[in-house]
C-alpha cells in the first residue's frame, strides 16, 4: 500500500524544488520533511528523489508523484459543485499542464483566466516546444498539454483545435541587407535565422517547402516568444511569427512578410486523461472554446 501521508511530502519536494519550500507550504521544519522523505525511501529500498537544486525526482519519483496528482485530481472532483462553479477544498487544487510558448503568448491566457475565474483551480505551466510539451504528459509531469504531436499517449484523448498561422518575415532593413537580389536559396542560406530552441524545426520545415534548402549555419536560439519578435524588430534575424502577434508591426512596415508564400500553419492538439472527472472536462470546454477564437484572429489578421 502506497503511503499516500509521505508521498504529499515527496511531492511537495519536487513542486518547490527544495526541502526548505516544501517545509514552508506544509508547516513542518526542513529538518522533518527530509527525514519523512529519507524514511519512505527506505521503506520502498529506492531513491525518490535527487538532492540538488532544485531537487528532481527520479523515474520512480516522478511516477508517484504524477500518480499522487491524479489522486487528488479525483479527490477535488468529489468537491467539485455540480455548476461547474468551482471547488469546495480549503486547500488549493493545482493543474499541470504542459504547453507551447506561441499560445501561451497568444490565446491561451483568456482560456485560463476565465477557466481559473470560475473554478477558483490554480495552474502550474510548463512551457515548451510545440514538439516537445507531449513528451511532459508521457512522463506524467503534466495532466494535460497542448502539441503538435499526432502520436498517441497512453491514457488520453486528443482533440484536433486547429492550425496557428505563422508568417516568416524581417525588419526591413534586414530584407535591404539579405535580400536586396531576392528571395533565393542563396540569400537564405547566409542570412542570419532565428529558432525558438534546438527543437524547433519550424523555419527548418518553411525553407524547405519553399527554397528546397536546409537551416543556415547562423542561427539564434530565442527561448522567447516576444523575446524572439524583439529580436526580429531589432534585425538580427529572419523567422516565423504567429501571424496574430506579427500583424500589427507588418501593417506598420516595421516587418516584411519574406517571398511570395511566406505563411505556414500549423496542427495543435489538446491532450488529456481519460478521467471521469468533471474539473477536466470543464478545462477541456474552455480550451475548445477560446481555440475557435484563436484560430479565426490567426486566419484572418
Amino acid at each position: 500500500m502506497l503511503d499516500y501521508a509521505a508521498l504529499t511530502v515527496v511531492s511537495a519536494v519536487v513542486r518547490e524544488g527544495s526541502f526548505e519550500g516544501a517545509a514552508r507550504g506544509l508547516g513542518l521544519t526542513a529538518s522533518a520533511v527530509s527525514q519523512r522523505v529519507r524514511s519512505y525511501e527506505e521503506r520502498l529500498g529506492s531513491l525518490l528523489i535527487i538532492r540538488g537544486s532544485p531537487c528532481l525526482p527520479t523515474e520512480l519519483g516522478r511516477a508517484l508523484c504524477a500518480h499522487v496528482d491524479k489522486v487528488r485530481l479525483l479527490e477535488a472532483d468529489l468537491l467539485y459543485r455540480s455548476d461547474g462553479t468551482g471547488v469546495d477544498s480549503p486547500q488549493p487544487v493545482i493543474l499541470k499542464i504542459a504547453v507551447n510558448a506561441d499560445s501561451l503568448a497568444t490565446w491561451f491566457p483568456d482560456a485560463m483566466a476565465s477557466f481559473t475565474q470560475k473554478t477558483g483551480i490554480f495552474l502550474q505551466l510548463s512551457v515548451e516546444d510545440e514538439s516537445q510539451t507531449a513528451d511532459r504528459l508521457r512522463s506524467g509531469e503534466v495532466m494535460a498539454a497542448i502539441t503538435a504531436e499526432t502520436d498517441p499517449v497512453i491514457g488520453c484523448k486528443v482533440l484536433r483545435l486547429g492550425q496557428m498561422r505563422y508568417v516568416a518575415c524581417a525588419s526591413q532593413g534586414f530584407v535591404e541587407r539579405f535580400f536586396s537580389g531576392g528571395y533565393t536559396p542563396q540569400s537564405f542560406q547566409a542570412a542570419p535565422c532565428i529558432c525558438f530552441d534546438r527543437y524547433d524545426s519550424l523555419q527548418s520545415r518553411w525553407l524547405q517547402r519553399t527554397q528546397g534548402v536546409s537551416l543556415p549555419l547562423s542561427v539564434h536560439y530565442i527561448p522567447s516568444t516576444q523575446g524572439f519578435l524583439d529580436f526580429i524588430l531589432a534585425g538580427a534575424g529572419w523567422g516565423l511569427q504567429p501571424l496574430s502577434l506579427a500583424q500589427t508591426s507588418i501593417t506598420q512596415g516595421r516587418l516584411l512578410p519574406l517571398g511570395p508564400d511566406p505563411f505556414i500553419d500549423v496542427d495543435l492538439y489538446w491532450v488529456f486523461p481519460r478521467l471521469k472527472s468533471n474539473i477536466i472536462r470543464d478545462l477541456t470546454q474552455h480550451v475548445m472554446r477560446y481555440c475557435e477564437a484563436m484560430i479565426y484572429l490567426e486566419r484572418t489578421a
